[in-house]
């Protein structure tokens, strides 16, 4: 067993957070399943809209739905990283 076998347990607030980062040595748990966490803090100010085929639009909501976020921000990371490809 690693020195670092401590598991996360939920934490359903702000304040239960606070106070488990004020208190807690992570160097004690492992952090090896942690993913990378995209924030999304700029305002949308544009808006798109588009006609689909139905079947796109369930891949979408399904590929959406597997990654946890609303279709229209994984729709946005698309076209994002399809963007930043192109530079």
């Amino acid at each position: 067993m690693n020195a670092k076998s401590k598991k996360f347990s939920a934490l359903r607030s702000d304040e239960e957070a606070e106070r488990f980062v004020d208190s807690a040595d992570l160097s004690e748990y492992d952090l090896s399943e942690f993913k990378p966490m995209r924030f999304e803090l700029s305002k949308k100010e544009a808006s798109l809209n588009m006609r689909l085929p139905s079947s796109l639009m369930n891949a979408i909501r399904a590929k959406a739905e597997a990654l946890g976020i609303p279709y229209s921000r994984y729709v946005r990371m698309v076209l994002e990283a399809d963007v930043q490809r192109g530079r």
